[in-house]
């Protein structure tokens, strides 16, 4: 019995010293926030050169901090995008969370966990759309990520921000924290328009005034379309402001690592689910005084699924073997480190068939299309748009110009090869021109690479279109057959594959 009770003292003792230890660690550890804006491209941010978005709070980040121009997200799709940025491994290694409202598979870990379990208070306010599969025999189910979690919505304010002050002021003083602040701007249908504070966000953006690329329809509905978009772009900047302004009133805004990301392009034809860079490229700046040695724009290549190595890293914490992304804190460091050649993206099912990757080295795109039949008109909000519609009209009466044409090209190319650099928009092919048939033998063999490493493949039959690609309407629950339908990698077990491919 006394040997019993000597056991428990010494195992308290040893729990309590733990403890100590680990309160010790956390007073020197940062505390880090994701601001996660909703269906932005990352070219809609003052700092990225847009003349016409208001965005001073982030261009305020960017300025004593580093925006990094070449960062790439992993899938321009909601909630596959931020299931890869929350586990550190491509949409594919995810299991079902390769593909649109879809859980992540159970035995994955979440970097907020590892936090929480390490002593950090942890919150996610705004959009989540992240969930786990349930436990099957033998398999535990996952500990909580979040401390605390909201929608980030009040009466009046469906921004998903509402809550980021309140969350903010709110938390315990003695520990580090952690926010996933993810807003549902700038996500359809527009809510800022009827909710707009001119007091606090200053006046509409004008139809006039907005930027509109060379694939949409220049006219006044998509002007406005664009302009609403706006809004919403400008209401989540300001509530960065009012977050960063309370860090300030709390003495902590220097020991806290801040990133603004976005989770894909903007909801808009020729963007967001695609793979060219109006719907993969994110803004991405870093904000951090005391972690950060140097200011300004990088043009190292990141993938987001670097964050959650770099956050665990910062504060302490293991990297699990399951992380397939890099820590990027030698580029805090360093403006001329680099942490990886190459960048991965898939594009899975979005509402619609599709089967897409694409890898980035240096100057170049390349893009292989599974499905080169189907054309990549967009998320079916995104095909009810004024903007989609508009370009319908001008298919109707034979008055696409090449780029806007693109949205409705079918059959597609299987093989897309782009300059980045000399072709922002991606809109000249380089893949039959012979100068160019070294590089693209070269990526294709690296991204065929990655694919086999990471334990990627392209099933049979693929999830179907659930909605009219006309339209943008659902489809009658009988015209939809799913039977059978497999998400890539599935076959191989790829959720359980830790192997990162080529970085």
């Amino acid at each position: 019995m006394l040997s019993i009770v000597l056991r428990r003292t010494a195992l308290l003792a040893s729990c309590i010293a733990l403890l100590h230890a680990s309160t010790s660690r956390a007073a020197d550890r940062p505390n880090v926030i994701l601001f996660i804006a909703d269906d932005v491209s990352w070219n809609d941010y003052g700092c990225y050169g847009n003349g016409a978005a208001r965005t001073p709070n982030i261009d305020e980040l960017a300025a004593g901090g580093i925006r990094f121009d070449r960062a790439y997200l992993t899938a321009s799709s909601c909630s596959p995008s931020r299931s890869s940025i929350i586990t550190g491994r491509y949409p594919h290694n995810n299991g079902k969370a390769a593909e649109l409202h879809q859980p992540i598979s159970v035995h994955l870990p979440w970097f907020p966990e590892i936090l929480k379990q390490s002593g950090y208070y942890t919150a996610l306010s705004g959009k989540h759309h992240m969930k786990s599969t349930s436990p099957g025999k033998g398999e535990s189910p996952r500990p909580e990520a979040f401390d605390h979690v909201d929608a980030g919505r009040v009466k009046g304010d469906s921004s998903g921000s509402a809550n980021w002050l309140s969350v903010t002021r709110d938390r315990p003083k003695d520990q580090p924290f952690f926010f996933w602040f993810a807003s549902y701007d700038a996500h359809r249908g527009w809510d800022a328009d009827k909710q707009w504070k001119e007091s606090e966000y200053g006046p509409m953006h004008r139809a006039e005034d907005v930027v509109v690329p060379p694939f949409l329809s220049d006219d006044l509905q998509t002007r406005r379309d664009l302009a609403s978009y706006y809004n919403e772009v400008t209401r989540f900047d300001y509530r960065i402001g009012v977050v960063v302004d309370e860090l300030r009133r709390q003495g902590v805004l220097d020991e806290t690592l801040i990133y603004v990301l976005a989770d894909n392009g903007r909801p808009f034809p020729r963007a967001k689910t695609r793979l060219h860079d109006s719907g993969m490229k994110t803004a991405l700046v870093a904000h951090w005084p005391t972690g950060i040695q140097w200011q300004g724009a990088s043009d190292q290549l990141v993938s987001v699924i670097d964050l959650a190595p770099t956050v665990l890293s910062v504060a302490g914490c293991q990297v699990p073997e399951t992380m397939q992304g890099v820590s990027m804190l030698p580029l805090f460091q360093n403006a001329s480190a680099s942490v990886r050649e190459y960048a991965f993206s898939e594009h899975n099912w979005h509402d619609y068939e599709a089967f897409g990757r694409s890898v980035r080295h240096g100057d170049h795109l390349l893009i292989i299309n599974r499905r080169p039949g189907l054309a990549w008109q967009g998320p079916a909000d995104s095909v009810r748009s004024d903007s989609h519609q508009q370009l319908r009209s001008l298919r109707q009466s034979g008055s696409l110009n090449d780029a806007q044409a693109d949205v409705f090209l079918s059959p597609r190319p299987e093989v897309e090869l782009y300059d980045v650099t000399s072709d922002p928009h991606q809109l000249n092919n380089l893949t039959t021109h012979p100068e160019h048939a070294e590089t693209r033998q070269r990526l294709v063999a690296v991204l065929q690479r990655w694919m086999d490493e990471t334990g990627d493949s392209v099933p049979d039959k693929l999830s179907p279109d659930t909605f009219d690609r006309e339209s943008g309407k659902p489809l009658a629950e009988e015209a939809i057959d799913a039977q059978g339908a497999m998400t890539p990698g599935e076959d191989r077990s790829a959720d359980h594959v830790n192997a990162p491919g080529p970085r």
